[in-house]
Order: structure tokens, then C-alpha cells, then sequence
């Protein structure tokens, strides 16, 4: 997420660690955040409206404890899948700048969310993104957690975020919090689809585990953030219609080429 979030506002192409983006909409952010993860449409809620990670969640694991064993035994046991497809997927999954996000669900959704075709989908992803990206911050700033390649001095699976994720709190997951509640989300508009989808939003949070980006109690953490920002997300008119909207837009919507998704399937199930 960002650097200094008021002064980044005023600036353009900063890079989701690699992808070209700029900001707007960062007025409901609450404090100084770092992390240049992703381009911030306007969210739907309000700074005093996000979940409070602060009393939500407690501190990462401390040395000693089983929790901590347990993230160190969850990283090792991906360091196969480095060089491998899952490897390549979960650095697919690391790019938080649209429309990549979008592909990234389009299989599990089962047609091809895109701006022009599914506008209201598409803008709501969007959107999402940042509250449950938000929603992260009090805690990720308050222990700032260092991550595992640098715990461990390697490299992840996208090298141009090393830069930016080596001083970000990974406590706990901005993008895991995304991607679950784009699974919660998007289910609810395509509930034929939920199994698929929320399949996929759990493979989206261990794709952090996957890139060495994040622990794994990081990514647990992130997933409580992604439901409770949805729950707030449950008491916002806008939200609520344009979910409405969505569904709408669905109807006529054509199926995602299944031969587009046949990579994705690989990886996942190869694992």
C-alpha cells in the first residue's frame, strides 16, 4: 500500500512494486502508510467507517512460540514450487494494478471481468481493493513485522516489490485482505460460482506464502481483514447497488475462454 499516503496522493506512476500506478481517493486513508502496493481507487468507506485491525487482531507471533514455528514450517514448505507454475501464478497474483486482479478472478468467476464489459464488476473490484487494502494499516504500522526474504536474505517471486516490501510492516497482508474479500464479494454476485471463487481467494493469500512476501499468520490475519471489511462493506448504499448492478451486468455477460484459464488450473492443482 503507501508510502506517505497524503503526499503520494499528489503523485503519479508509482509502482505496485513493478507496475506503474498513481493514486486517488486516498482521503479515506487513516494514518501514514507505506508499501506503494497498488493504484487506490475511491473506496466505498469512510477512514472512521474501516474495521479497526487494532482491536481486531493481536501482535504477530512472537519468538519461541508454536505460531512462530508453524510460519517458518508454512515457508519452507513452498520453497519446491520456486521456478515452478505455481511460483509464476503467485507472482501473476502479486500485481494488485488493474486489470491484472480482474484476470485474476475471471476463471473462478467464470466470464472475463473487464472494464468495458463488465463495467460495474470491474469499478467495484476495484474499489474493494481499497478498503480491505486500507483496513490493514493500524496494526502493519504499529509492529511493522519484517518479512520473510528478509528474514531468511532471499528473493521473492517479483524482485522489482524487494525495494518497497523490505521496510512494510507484513503484519498482516494487504493483498490477502483484497483478494478474500474479492472472493466473498464476487460470490455473492455469482453464487453458482462461490466454491470456485472462494477457492481462489484462499490460493490468492497463499500465493504471499508462495513469493516468501509473507508469513503465514500474515496472510491468516489478512483474511479476518477481508471479511470484516466486507461485513462494513454490508452498510454502504453505493457498495450494496453496485453489487445489484453487477449482478445485472452478469446476465449478459459471455463465459472467460476456458482455454485462458487452462495455466491457472495447471498451477493449482500441480501444487
Amino acid at each position: 500500500m503507501l508510502s506517505n499516503i497524503h503526499k503520494i496522493a499528489m503523485v503519479s506512476a508509482i509502482a505496485l512494486a513493478g507496475c506503474g500506478v498513481s493514486l486517488a481517493g486516498a482521503e479515506t486513508a487513516s494514518s501514514p502508510v507505506t508499501d506503494p502496493h497498488f493504484e487506490l481507487a475511491p473506496g466505498y468507506l469512510a477512514q472512521k467507517d474501516l474495521p479497526d485491525s487494532l482491536v481486531l487482531l493481536g501482535p504477530p507471533p512472537a519468538e519461541g512460540t508454536a505460531t512462530l514455528a508453524r510460519d517458518e514450517e508454512s515457508r519452507a514448505a513452498t520453497i519446491p514450487l520456486r521456478g515452478k507454475p505455481r511460483w509464476d501464478l503467485a507472482r501473476t497474483d502479486a500485481d494488485l494494478a488493474f486489470p491484472q486482479p480482474a484476470k485474476n478472478f475471471s476463471c473462478a468467476m467464470g466470464v472475463d471481468i473487464d472494464e468495458k464489459k463488465t463495467p460495474h464488476l470491474y469499478r467495484l473490484m476495484q474499489k474493494v481493493l481499497t478498503d480491505a487494502g486500507l483496513s490493514t494499516y493500524g496494526v502493519k504500522n504499529t509492529y511493522n513485522r519484517t518479512r520473510p526474504f528478509v528474514v531468511h536474505n532471499e528473493g521473492t517471486c517479483f524482485p522489482d516489490q524487494e525495494p518497497l516490501l523490505r521496510n512494510d510492516g507484513s503484519y498482516p497482508s494487504g493483498h490477502t485482505a483484497a483478494g478474500w474479500a474479492w472472493a466473498l464479494v464476487l460470490s455473492e454476485i455469482n453464487p453458482g460460482r462461490t466454491d470456485m471463487l472462494l477457492k481462489r481467494g484462499i490460493e490468492f493469500g497463499q500465493s504471499r506464502v508462495i513469493c516468501d512476501a509473507h508469513w503465514q499468520s500474515d496472510v491468516d490475519a489478512g483474511r479476518i481483514m477481508g471479511a470484516a471489511t466486507v461485513a462494513k462493506l454490508h452498510t454502504n448504499a453505493e457498495f450494496l447497488a453496485d453489487v445489484a448492478a453487477a449482478r445485472e451486468e452478469l446476465k449478459a455477460a459471455g463465459p472467460v475462454e476456458a482455454s485462458s484459464c487452462a495455466a491457472e488450473a495447471a498451477a493449482l492443482s500441480a501444487q
